[in-house]
């Protein structure tokens, strides 16, 4: 009992001295810390094997090209706090939040994917939906025009010159975020098997509230059976974060929806019939 409670007492001590120190997580035989994207940071299941991918494409940029924090980093929120809640993601991004409570669920998903074709130059591809169904497309914005919303209405008018830079892109899509959300995505999008499921197809449940989240990877066995890795933001907006698969710690990050209806993430529900794929359009289909 002596010895015990000397143990606590010093415990105290060192505590006092260096702090409080956050556990530091074993590597697992799915997850090494070094790895610097999603390909590198996680490994597949034995009997798994990475869909193959084209090396100019949405989902290959999701896998390979973007970056993810050190190890064990923290979400944060657009406000610089940290998110109550810490124990439901596996790995964070390396993509900044903005400092506007904008950047939530959808929006994330939205992000994501404009910032592929801002990388690769397919301005024309770049549009979004408002929840009105005003389509707000990045190249009118580009060439010197702005969006006035008045009530349920959006119109375009012009404002200045062209501009075609990184700072007045992340200008447009504070501007879609805004305005557009889970239920206008979810329109824009469509329906696929989760037998087909690949990266950059998106969980999406269209509401207020509703929500998102995206495949970053997927990979299948030599019976078809496919498993996958989702990213998400939430609300308030904040760091897109790699999901933990809390059903099945053993399996984390991938998931496995094959012999169930539904899909649980740690914070949110969804079905097998929420998977949706983005459409590419080029261009706005109306004014």
């Amino acid at each position: 009992m002596v010895i015990r409670w000397v143990s606590i007492f010093l415990l105290c001590v060192l505590t006092l001295m260096f702090g409080a120190q956050a556990p530091v997580r074993k590597p697992t035989k799915l997850i090494h810390p070094e790895g610097k994207s999603v390909y590198t940071r996680f490994s597949t299941p034995a009997g798994f094997n990475r869909l193959p991918l084209d090396t100019g494409d949405f989902n290959y940029y999701l896998r390979h090209m973007i970056p993810l924090k050190k190890d064990g980093s923290p979400v944060y929120l657009y406000n610089g706090m940290e998110k109550n809640t810490q124990m439901v993601h596996e790995a964070v991004l390396d993509l900044d939040v903005g400092n506007k409570d904008l950047q939530q669920c959808a929006d994330a998903v939205i992000r994501l994917r404009a910032e592929f074709l801002f990388k690769i130059k397919r301005f024309e591809y770049i549009h979004f939906n408002f929840t009105n169904g005003f389509c707000a497309s990045y190249v009118k914005w580009a060439e010197g025009n702005r969006i006035k919303v008045k009530g349920n209405e959006a119109l375009w008018y012009k404002h200045g010159l062209k501009d075609y830079s990184y700072t007045n892109f992340r200008k447009y899509l504070d501007v879609v975020f805004n305005y557009a959300g889970s239920l206008s995505l979810s329109r824009e999008m469509e329906k696929i098997s989760p037998d087909h499921i690949s990266p950059g197809d998106v969980f999406i449940q269209g509401g207020s509230p509703g929500h998102a989240v995206i495949v970053m990877d997927a990979a299948v066995n030599s019976s078809g059976k496919r498993i996958f890795i989702l990213a998400q933001s939430y609300m308030p907006a904040q760091d897109i974060h790699i999901l933990k698969n809390t059903d099945n710690p053993n399996l984390s990050p991938w998931f496995d929806i094959e012999k169930t209806e539904t899909l649980n993430t740690p914070e949110w529900t969804f079905n097998k019939g929420d998977l949706k794929r983005f459409v590419y359009r080029k261009g706005c289909a109306t004014p």
